[in-house]
C-alpha cells in the first residue's frame, strides 16, 4: 500500500518533481497519502474532494496547475465528467496532463479516459514508483506544451488568421522552427512570406541572435556578392574600407534570401558554397571565414521553371528547398479578412493618433468579397486609407469603389468603362475591345500604386515606365488617391 511508502529518502536534485500538481479524491486517506509521497519528490501539491472543486481550482490556480491527478468516482461531478469538460474547453484535449486512478476501474472507463485525452491510468491500490514515473513524464509534457504554446504565441504577434489554412501554416512554423533546417517559403507578393520568415526565426533556438533579411531583387546584380560576403578593402573602385556581408552579420542567427529567383548565377554559386561547408570569402579577400547561419529562402516565382530555363542552380534548389512551405493567398483564407481589417484598423489609428474605430458588418462583406490579387498587402494598404479618409467608423461607403464593383473613381475623369471582377474570367457582352484593354490598364496600376504605397517613383520603376508617363497614364484612367 502506498500508505507505507512515505518513508523512503528524499529525492535528489535531479530527479526532484518540479511542478505543482492538484490531487483530486472524495477519501482523504488518499489524498494525503498522495500528497506525501508526491511532496517527498519536490512538488508542490494541492488538494480537492470533488470534481465541482477540482474545475474551480483548475480555474483560480495562479501559477497554473501543471498535472492533475485525480479519481474517476467522485460524488457529483465524477472524474470523467470532469475530465470531459477539461477536454471540451482544450479544443477536444485537457491543456494540462490528467492521470486517473479508480478502485473500480473496468475497460469501458479506460477505453473512455483515453479517447478524452487522459495521460495515464491507474488502479487502487497504487504502486508508488509508478505514480512517480508517471507524474514525472506528465510535468514534461506539460513543459514542452508550454514551450510551444509560447511559440505560438510570439507567432500569433505578427501572423494574423484562424482559418484553416493559417492553422495549418502555424503547425508547420511551430514545427521547423524547432529545427535547424532550411526552408524554402514560396507564396505570391504580398502573401506574408517574410513574416512566416520571422516566425520561423522567432520559433527557434536562434531568436536571440540576429535575423538578417536580404531583398535579391533589390540589390544590383553586380553589388549582390559583395553586400552577401563583404569585401576586402580596394577590392574594387570605391572600396576604400573593409565591409562584413550579410551573412557574417548573421552569424549565430538566421538569413533570408528574400527573392531568391532573381540572384544572379554567379552569387548562387557562392551561395551554395555557404551552405555545403559554411564557409565564405569576402571580395578581394583570400581567407576563408566560417559562419553559423540558418538559411531562409522566399520566393514569389517558379523555381522549378527557373531551373529548367537554366536560370537557377539545380543544386542550390536541392540545397534550400529541404522543407517547402507555400504560404496561401488572402482569397483561400477569407475567414481570416475581418480579423485582418480590425487587426489594421488599431494599427492605424495607434500609428496617426487616432480615435479607435469600428467597422460595419456590409463594410466587411464587401472586404470580403474582393478576390486581393495584391494579399494582405493590398489590404492593408487599403485599410490604411479607409481609417485616413474616415470621419468616424467605417461603413460600406468607405469601402473603396473599385472594391464595391463601381468605378476607380466615381466622380474623376475616365469614367467611361464599367469595372468588373477580371478573376470571374466573364466579360460584360456590351464591353468593347478599348474599355476591356483600359479597365484592365486601370485596375493593373491601381493595384500596384497600392502596393507602393502611392509612390509614384517606384511604381513608375516597377512597370517599367517613365514618371511622367505614369502621370498621363493616371490623368487617361481617372486614377486618382482619393477614388482607389
Amino acid at each position: 500500500m502506498m500508505a507505507a511508502m512515505v518513508d523512503e529518502p528524499a529525492a535528489t536534485e535531479s530527479s526532484a518533481l518540479r511542478g505543482r500538481i492538484l490531487v483530486a479524491d472524495d477519501e482523504k486517506n488518499i489524498r494525503r497519502t498522495l500528497r506525501m509521497v508526491l511532496e517527498g519528490e519536490g512538488a508542490e501539491v494541492l488538494e480537492a474532494a470533488s470534481g465541482t472543486e477540482t474545475l474551480e481550482m483548475l480555474a483560480a490556480a495562479s501559477p497554473p496547475i501543471e498535472v492533475l491527478v485525480m479519481d474517476v468516482m467522485m460524488p457529483g461531478c465524477t472524474g470523467l465528467e470532469a475530465l470531459e469538460r477539461l477536454a471540451a474547453e482544450g479544443g477536444g484535449q485537457p491543456l494540462i496532463p490528467v492521470i486517473l486512478i479508480s478502485g473500480h476501474a473496468g475497460v469501458e472507463d479506460a477505453v473512455l479516459a483515453t479517447r478524452l485525452g487522459a495521460f495515464d491510468f491507474f488502479e487502487k491500490p497504487l504502486d508508488r514508483d509508478r505514480v512517480i514515473v508517471s507524474v514525472r513524464n506528465a510535468l514534461r509534457q506539460f513543459a514542452a506544451d508550454e514551450k510551444v504554446r509560447q511559440l505560438r504565441s510570439r507567432i500569433r504577434g505578427e501572423i494574423i488568421g484562424e482559418s484553416p489554412a493559417t492553422v495549418a501554416l502555424m503547425a508547420q512554423i511551430t514545427k521547423v522552427g524547432r529545427t535547424r533546417a532550411r526552408v524554402l517559403i514560396t507564396g505570391e507578393s504580398g502573401s506574408g512570406k517574410e513574416l512566416v520568415a520571422r516566425a520561423i526565426h522567432e520559433a527557434s533556438e536562434r531568436r536571440d541572435a540576429a535575423f538578417v533579411k536580404v531583398n535579391c531583387a533589390a540589390i544590383p546584380r553586380e553589388l549582390i556578392e559583395s553586400e552577401l560576403f563583404g569585401h576586402e578593402r580596394g577590392a574594387f573602385t570605391g572600396a576604400m574600407m573593409l565591409k562584413k556581408g550579410l551573412f557574417e552579420v548573421a552569424d549565430g542567427g538566421t538569413i533570408l534570401l528574400d527573392e531568391i529567383g532573381d540572384m544572379a548565377v554567379g552569387a548562387q554559386a557562392k551561395v551554395l558554397r555557404v551552405l555545403q561547408s559554411g564557409e565564405l570569402m569576402r571580395v578581394g579577400g583570400s581567407k576563408l571565414i566560417n559562419v553559423d547561419v540558418r538559411v531562409l529562402a522566399a520566393t514569389h516565382r517558379n523555381l522549378t521553371e527557373l531551373v529548367t530555363a537554366g536560370e537557377f542552380r539545380e543544386d542550390l534548389y536541392f540545397r534550400l528547398n529541404v522543407v517547402p512551405i507555400a504560404v496561401p493567398p488572402l482569397r483561400e483564407r477569407p475567414g481570416d479578412i475581418e480579423l485582418l481589417v480590425h487587426h489594421f484598423i488599431d494599427v492605424t489609428c495607434e500609428e496617426n493618433g487616432l480615435a479607435p474605430r469600428r467597422v460595419a458588418p456590409e463594410a466587411i462583406a464587401a472586404l470580403r468579397a474582393h478576390p486581393w490579387p495584391g494579399n494582405v498587402r493590398e489590404l492593408r494598404n487599403v485599410i490604411e486609407r479607409m481609417v485616413i479618409l474616415s470621419d468616424g467608423d467605417l461603413g460600406v461607403d468607405d469601402v473603396p469603389a473599385e472594391l464595391r464593383g463601381g468605378s476607380v473613381d466615381d466622380d474623376g475623369p475616365g469614367d467611361t468603362a464599367p469595372l468588373f471582377d477580371l478573376s470571374s474570367g466573364k466579360v460584360p457582352p456590351e464591353l468593347s475591345l478599348r474599355d476591356f484593354r483600359e479597365a484592365v490598364e486601370r485596375a493593373f496600376i491601381a493595384q500596384r500604386l497600392r502596393e507602393l504605397a502611392w509612390n509614384v517613383s517606384k511604381t513608375a520603376e516597377s512597370l517599367g515606365i517613365e514618371r511622367t508617363h505614369l502621370h498621363k497614364k493616371m490623368k487617361l484612367l481617372g486614377i486618382q488617391r482619393g477614388g482607389t
